[in-house]
């Protein structure tokens, strides 16, 4: 079985919303996470550095991984922003991990929104380790065009997109499917991965969009300490990841995308949260000049049985 190894301007005038903002989407989690605790037991596991890329990891079956997000992000010609998102990670079985995101942002000196809610499902291809892993990715996402949490980069996505006051850009709502192949593999303590992607968008007459997303990363130490501690080696993994994307199936290439390179930073804590940390720089004029995201996370062992026994199954 496996278990995965391992976002004059207003907006620099108002620092205090910011944190009000932010604490409460982040108070909600830890409320969720005590209410889980008391009905299963916390699971060990070292959990990936990625925000944007994707391993070929899955949750280990039963178990339910609640997960708090967040990016600010830089806006020119606009005021800057933070996204945020409630991920809900669950292991349906040794190959299949499904998840639901709950998705909202605030634009400082303009308002804070729901901005919708996506269904993600990935697929193991193959049970055992090989030299290249592959896993089948499919999402549905239904969002508002105010949507920023930019979990992925695809199509002629820029940052100007996301320059538009919240009452504008909410009216328009999208309906898409996403699919990536993550080909990922594991070797001597490093992970490389890659994750290619493809975009369409079911409302209207938008040709599909394709995005890349590639990382690698390591555990600080591959041997355990013989003594439980915060601060051991092992429990940090680092790496990098890069993003952006490719344009459309009528303007494939590079051409007016935006592209993003983030070093990635997780903490694993022995009392089983997971604390990740990935500063993002644009590299191209079409891109926000600095992304940075922030994760918090706990895994539940035995979710999916503890659930059964309260309806009174096995």
């Amino acid at each position: 079985m496996l278990v995965r190894k391992d976002h004059v301007n207003p907006a620099r005038t108002t620092p205090i919303a910011y944190l009000r903002f932010s604490t409460l989407g982040l108070s909600a989690f830890l409320l969720l996470a005590c209410v889980v605790t008391g009905l299963v037991t916390p699971a060990r596991a070292q959990e990936s550095p990625y925000i944007v890329a994707y391993d070929h990891y899955l949750e280990e079956p039963g178990s339910l991984d609640v997960e708090y997000f967040s990016t600010f992000g830089t806006q020119r010609d606009g005021n800057d922003f933070h996204a945020f998102w409630t991920e809900f990670e669950y292991g349906a079985t040794a190959w299949w991990t499904t998840e639901v995101y709950l998705d909202g942002q605030t634009t400082f000196g303009d308002s804070t929104i729901f901005t919708g809610f996506r269904w993600e499902n990935r697929f193991r291809v193959l049970r055992r380790e090989h030299f290249i892993n592959p896993v089948l990715y499919i999402e549905y996402e239904n969002t508002s065009g105010a949507d920023k949490i930019l979990k992925e980069v695809e199509g002629h996505d820029v940052e100007s997109d996301y320059a538009d006051p919240n009452a504008v850009a909410k009216q328009d709502h999208d309906h898409e499917l996403e699919f990536k192949l993550l080909l990922s593999k594991t070797f001597k303590g490093w992970n490389v991965t890659e994750n290619t992607i493809a975009t369409k968008n079911v409302t209207g007459g938008n040709p599909w969009e394709f995005g890349y997303a590639i990382g690698t990363s390591r555990p600080l130490s591959l041997k355990a300490s013989s003594k439980r501690c915060n601060f051991c080696a092992e429990n940090f993994i680092a790496g990098v990841e890069m993003y952006g994307g490719l344009g459309d199936r009528h303007s494939f290439g590079l051409h007016e995308t935006s592209h993003y390179l983030a070093p990635v930073v997780a903490w694993n804590l022995p009392s089983d949260w997971t604390i990740r940390i990935s500063p993002g720089f644009g590299l191209n004029d079409n891109s926000h000049k600095f992304l940075l995201r922030r994760g918090l996370s706990h895994e539940f062992s035995g979710f999916g049985s503890a659930v059964a026994r309260m309806f009174g199954g096995r």
